[in-house]
């Protein structure tokens, strides 16, 4: 009977211990598995945004410019090296550049362009109007499409055809030294009363410069050349920018200046018979 217990003690020993022994392996796992999944990273990729016209050169929305085969194959990014915010190539006085891809880079600089200002922007023609998402996308348009960098709207001005300047229509608005070069070669002509701009350049034998409008077309601009006693207004209007004549209807707010937010219908015909215009003549 002793010997039947001993072994029995043995045995049950030896149980414990096994049982033990796999309590600390499973414990030993456990733990060693949870480390692993804390150690566990992956690094998170953020895409950019890149222009797309260039055959040789790219910027992306980090503000760098780069050879198109040194772009990171996952990210889409430029590698980061080199300056940020290039203005390579650039006129900071006009904000004009000679290459399409450092107008980007250098549009991009947040101390050139506003965001706040550029977000609240309207893109293409009132019927199908939209803000833009991003100053990326407002620099990659605007490079591409100014108006500003041609002249009589079949030939560029200068090499330096890719613009990014911001439009102001605020009394705080322009630089007076960056709207001179803006109108330079540009005379500003104030028409008569239901003129329109088309005529009152012909009449000093020159022509209407279409895309010079934007640049007149704002109240601290309007308000070097016209009296504007009553106020500068927004107003909508192929006649704009302009003054109403004292003369006209109460409701017209005579002496006011005129300009428009939509700055798609300006337009060299426009005219109305209670305004005067101002005029982009070369």
């Amino acid at each position: 009977m002793e010997v039947s217990a001993s072994a029995s003690r043995r045995r049950n020993n030896s149980i414990c211990i096994k049982i033990s022994l796999l309590i600390l392996v499973i414990f030993h796992f456990s733990s060693t598995i949870t480390a692993i999944r804390k150690d566990v990273g992956f690094q998170i990729i953020h895409p950019c945004k890149t222009t797309v016209q260039g055959r040789y050169l790219l910027s992306d929305d980090n503000g760098y410019v780069c050879n198109a085969a040194s772009v990171n194959s996952r990210s889409r990014c430029c590698p980061q090296r080199g300056e940020k915010f290039s203005c390579h190539g650039c006129n900071l006085l006009s904000q004009c550049c000679n290459s399409y891809e450092y107008c980007v880079s250098c549009c991009l600089n947040p101390a050139l362009i506003s965001k706040e200002q550029v977000l609240k922007m309207k893109v293409a023609k009132p019927t199908t109007a939209r803000t833009y998402s991003s100053v990326f996308d407002y620099c990659a348009g605007r490079c591409r499409h100014s108006s500003e960098s041609v002249v009589h709207e079949n030939a560029y001005i200068s090499d330096f055809h890719h613009c990014f300047s911001l439009s102001s229509n605020s009394s705080a608005g322009k630089n007076s030294t960056l709207t001179e070069a803006r109108l330079s070669g540009i005379n500003v002509v104030v028409g008569r009363q239901g003129e329109s701009c088309n005529s009152v350049c012909k009449s000093r034998g020159q022509s209407c410069v279409p895309n010079k409008l934007v640049v007149l077309n704002s109240c601290d601009i309007i308000q070097k050349y016209m009296s504007c006693k009553g106020s500068c207004l927004a107003s909508v209007g192929a006649d704009q920018p302009a003054e109403v004549v004292y003369d006209a209807p109460v409701h017209l707010n005579p002496g006011s200046c005129l300009y428009t937010e939509t700055q798609s219908i300006l337009s060299c015909d426009g005219l109305h018979q209670h305004t005067r215009r101002l005029c982009p003549c070369a």
